[in-house]
């Protein structure tokens, strides 16, 4: 059984979980100074003018979990040796695969046209769902049930933001995107893409 700790001990330390997320960011950084600017703008270009109040207030709420989540790991020592380990390595490095993919995917489409291609064909928002299992996995190797918590609960509020994109994209792109939001789900199901 996998035995995670409510409370993990707080501490300064080489071998806490600020490693993984440098780690992350770090590749995440060098992977996006290869985009071209228009690619880069259309990433990080959110129109939050014309969020609802509620999309405005969740997103807040949102940051601030990530917040303390980020905190949490950061002076949480990663569990080296134990049976938590080595699950929370492989659950990173494939939530950090496969947002390599996905941004991959995202940076071959035309600036002016919706990324439907590679991982977008199982999902709408690959790059959230993969920065999640990365997530998972910093949880499970520093041994935290809270970061866990915290973490599902900033999974929650960022699912507002995500309907907030999608409202954007089908101004942006009309009926090129509202006939990919029938044709692919919101999160992975597997069996629309073998279909």
């Amino acid at each position: 059984m996998i035995e995670l700790d409510l409370f993990p001990t707080l501490e300064i330390g080489w071998l806490n979980g600020w490693i993984l997320v440098c780690l992350f960011y770090l590749i995440y950084g060098v992977f996006l100074m290869t985009f071209p600017k228009a690619v880069r703008a259309k990433l990080f270009y959110y129109d939050r003018f014309s969020w609802s109040k509620k999309q405005r207030v969740f997103y807040a709420i949102g940051k601030v979990s990530v917040l303390f989540y980020l905190v949490l790991i950061i002076f949480s020592p990663i569990k080296i040796g134990t049976v938590v380990f080595m699950p929370g390595i492989i659950l990173f490095l494939l939530g950090l695969v496969g947002f390599i993919i996905a941004l991959s995917n995202f940076k071959n489409m035309p600036p002016n046209h919706p990324t439907i291609k590679g991982l977008y064909r199982i999902s709408r928002h690959p790059q959230i769902h993969m920065l999640f299992i990365s997530g998972l996995g910093i949880c499970i190797a520093i041994g935290s049930w809270l970061a866990l918590f915290i973490l599902i609960i900033s999974k929650y509020f960022s699912h507002y933001r995500t309907i907030a994109e999608e409202e954007a994209c089908l101004k942006q792109y009309g009926d090129l995107y509202r006939a990919y939001m029938k044709r692919v789900p919101r999160y992975f199901q597997f069996k629309t893409y073998l279909k």
